[in-house]
C-alpha cells in the first residue's frame, strides 16, 4: 500500500471522527470538556491545594479569618459529595456518548467485512472458472476452494458462535 493510500485512509478516519464531534449536542459538548478536566492533574492538584486551604483556614488561626466550617468539616464533605455526584453524571455522559461511537464504528465494520466476504466469494468464483477454462481442473475442483467460494451466511456463523460459546 502506497504512502498516499495510508494518508487517504488515516483522513477519512480523522474525517469520521471530526464529524461525530462535530455533532455532539451542547451539553455533551460540555460534559466532555468537565470529564476532560476532571481526568487531568491539575484538577488533583487544584483538589489537594483547595482542601488543605480549606483545612488550614478552619483550623489554625489567621489574622481576623473567621472559622466558618470547624472540624468535622461537614460543609466540606457536603460540598465534595455532590461534586462528586455531579462529576460521575458526567463521565457517565460521556462514557455513553463514547458507547455509542463504539458501536456505530462496530456497525461500520461489519457492513465492510460482510462487503469483503461478499466479494472475496466472488474473486473465488471466477478464479475456480478461470482455472477450469485454462486446463488447471485440479485446483478448480478443490474441494476447500469450492467451499470458500460459496456464499457464508452470517446468521449461521452467528447461531454457531453462539452455541459454541459458553454463557455466564
Amino acid at each position: 500500500m502506497s504512502q498516499d493510500q495510508i494518508q487517504e485512509h488515516v483522513d477519512l478516519i480523522a474525517k469520521q471522527e471530526q464529524d461525530f464531534l462535530a455533532h455532539r449536542t451542547r451539553s455533551e459538548r460540555i460534559a466532555d470538556t468537565i470529564a476532560s478536566f476532571a481526568g487531568n492533574l491539575a484538577y488533583v492538584l487544584l483538589h489537594v491545594v483547595l482542601g488543605a486551604v480549606w483545612v488550614a483556614v478552619n483550623t489554625l488561626s489567621i489574622g481576623r479569618i473567621r472559622h466558618f466550617d470547624p472540624a468535622p468539616f461537614s460543609l466540606l464533605g457536603t460540598i465534595l459529595a455532590f461534586e462528586a455526584i455531579l462529576l460521575a453524571s458526567f463521565i457517565l455522559m460521556r462514557q455513553t456518548r463514547m458507547s455509542r461511537r463504539a458501536d456505530e464504528r462496530d456497525h461500520l465494520m461489519l457492513q465492510i467485512l460482510l462487503l469483503a466476504e461478499k466479494e472475496t466469494t466472488a474473486v473465488l468464483t471466477m478464479n475456480r472458472e478461470i482455472a477450469a477454462k485454462i486446463g488447471l481442473q485440479k485446483m478448480a475442483g478443490d474441494k476447500e476452494i469450492e467451499q470458500l467460494s460459496q456464499h457464508t451466511s452470517i446468521d449461521e456463523v452467528a447461531q454457531t458462535i453462539k452455541q459454541t460459546l459458553p454463557t455466564e
